[in-house]
């Protein structure tokens, strides 16, 4: 049963109108951009979190989009830009609270973890006041923004030297969070809680369903998955009844259980150069050639085949290897999926993998 205020009205977002408050206060019918800081540099200069609030003019549930908890993954950033001019309060049941660059210290440093000390800030969700640069950082978003929204979305791509198919992670025990999950339309879905401290694990836990985003490269834009990111946070916002209408549904949908037999990272055996021959699609069936490994001389070759028929959903970009290092990332898919991707690939509707910057191969990129 909701609460009530003085005047006898519900305090309860969903069923009442009410201002969005974070220090500051956005009222209903009301859209704000705003600085919020979450810390100190060395010189005892604000460190500034860019946040966009939008607050419907109707009743309805919270959603957050936090995009660079990781400074180097540029792909969530326009997806942020793009979600926070996109909408206005005339247009949304419920309140949009977008992120825009979680991990300031980070993006201006252009890597993936706060420079110096590199800190993990998605290993330390929800902090706390007393912890360290990370805890802290942590703690004043969860305490000013994601731990007043309904649910979430945490926006990624892969690290340096790498790329990722679009695809979510998700605790799909979870119904809430699978029903989001579905809502996303990504084709591909690796279920699990998340590492401990990674936002998606810890809003979770806190009753605050949330997915993590997966997309492409680190350090630049990449239209096509920026667009399918774009229009996947309007799938979650038209699920969770901030939108009008019915989120769409995917031609084929793959959700991976955590256990190792339907996914497999293949490690190089020896170290050398790496030559990918795979492609220029991410599907690859059982036995094919996925990459050789040679040395410098050109006289030995370790050759690396699919061990099963699957997507490769992480590749490896640098082309050098030690043995151990990570080459790719193998998720196993059924025959029938597997005859849905190539109707897909026959159609040109998988092509987006490979325009305008969003590549599978070296020496494929468009200009």
């Amino acid at each position: 049963m909701a609460e009530t205020d003085e005047d006898g009205g519900s305090t309860d977002h969903r069923t009442r109108p009410l201002p969005f408050r974070y220090g500051g206060e956005v009222r209903p019918g009301e859209k704000r951009h705003l600085r919020y800081e979450v810390g100190e540099t060395y010189l005892g200069d604000p460190v500034e979190v860019p946040v966009t609030i939008v607050n419907g003019d109707r009743p309805g549930p919270r959603v957050f989009v936090a995009a660079a908890v990781h400074g180097d993954e540029l792909n969530g950033v326009k997806v942020a830009q793009e979600v926070a001019r996109r909408y206005e309060p005339a247009d949304l049941a419920g309140t949009l609270v977008v992120v825009h660059v979680a991990n300031v210290p980070a993006f201006q440093a252009q890597q993936r973890y706060i420079p110096i000390y590199d800190q993990d800030l998605n290993r330390a969700f929800p902090g706390r006041s007393g912890s360290n640069t990370a805890g802290r950082m942590a703690n004043e978003l969860w305490e000013a923004f994601l731990s007043k929204c309904d649910y979430g979305l945490d926006l990624h791509t892969s690290t340096r030297n790498r790329t990722t198919m679009f695809h979510v992670r998700a605790e799909t025990s979870n119904p809430a969070v699978e029903r989001l999950a579905r809502a996303f339309g990504a084709n591909l879905v690796l279920a699990g809680a998340g590492e401990e401290g990674s936002l998606r694990r810890a809003a979770t836990a806190a009753g605050i369903p949330t997915l993590t985003v997966e997309m492409g490269k680190a350090h630049r834009f990449q239209p096509v998955l920026v667009e399918k990111a774009t229009r996947g946070v309007e799938g979650v916002l038209t699920e969770c009844e901030l939108l009008p209408g019915e989120a769409p549904e995917t031609k084929w949908l793959r959700v991976v259980p955590g256990d190792a037999g339907d996914k497999a990272w293949i490690r190089a055996d020896t170290g050398g150069l790496v030559d990918m021959h795979w492609g220029p699609y991410p599907l690859v069936r059982e036995g094919e050639t996925i990459c050789t490994v040679s040395d410098h001389f050109g006289r030995e070759e370790r050759v690396v085949k699919a061990p099963f028929t699957g997507l490769l959903v992480g590749v490896l970009e640098n082309p050098v290897a030690l043995p151990g290092h990570p080459l790719c990332h193998l998720v196993r898919v059924d025959e029938e999926t597997s005859e849905e991707i190539e109707r897909e690939i026959s159609t040109g509707e998988f092509d987006g993998y490979r325009a305008n910057g969003t590549v599978w191969r070296t020496g494929e990129e468009q200009e």
